[in-house]
């Protein structure tokens, strides 16, 4: 079997990595390995993962950015249907890249995996009709130690593909849209976040 490819330190930000299945398909279908710790500790990379999470979402849906702060937590995050523009923001206090964004296409197509290390805020938004998002952490969701950042903090600069509006000096989703006119859809608690001079730095 062909191995996991590990692209590492994506953006020059240390840590950030993403990572292609090798998949072999015929007219049957396909086969891959998403996750092999093997491939994966060759490459440097040693986690222990402990919990898988999945969510759907429809087109327009931004989730973030979020972390947990006293129980931070490494994700390998996917896409296993549709289309999401993934993102994670360096959060950590001494890190050279601090308040550097990066951000990549996770299709069911491409079958691309991205790992985010601890000390980040990662976010989605969707960009199909659907999507269906997968993810493995490396702690426990602590409900009470979610932690948060304005997605269109003009500091960071996220540039979100399709997305039309102008900032209005908060992380309302008022006035936003994508290019087909789908209004973006935040939760309530995703609209309250501040930027990131006022962000819990790890």
């Amino acid at each position: 079997m062909g191995q996991i490819t590990v692209e590492k330190n994506v953006g020059g930000i240390e840590g950030l990595c993403v990572i292609t299945p090798a998949v072999h398909g015929d007219a049957r279908g396909y086969f891959m390995e998403t996750y092999n710790e093997n491939d994966m500790k060759e490459a440097g990379i040693d986690i222990q993962f402990v919990q898988d999470n999945q969510s759907m979402s429809t087109k327009g849906v931004l989730r973030g950015l979020h972390f947990q702060k006293q129980y931070p937590q490494t994700k390998l995050v996917r896409a296993i249907k549709g289309s999401v523009f993934d993102v994670a923001v360096d959060l950590r206090a001494g890190s050279e890249t601090y308040g550097k964004w990066y951000g990549i296409e996770l299709t069911e197509e491409n079958k691309k995996q991205f790992l985010i290390p601890r000390g980040f805020a990662h976010g989605f938004l969707v960009l199909s009709e659907t999507a269906e998002f997968c993810y493995k952490c490396d702690d426990f969701y602590h409900p009470n130690d979610e932690g948060g950042m304005a997605w269109n903090d003009p500091e960071i600069g996220i540039e979100w593909p399709q997305v039309k509006g102008e900032y209005q000096g908060t992380a309302s989703a008022e006035g936003y849209e994508l290019e087909d006119g789908t209004k973006l859809n935040l939760s309530e608690k995703d609209q309250k976040w501040l930027g990131l001079k006022d962000t819990f730095k790890f």
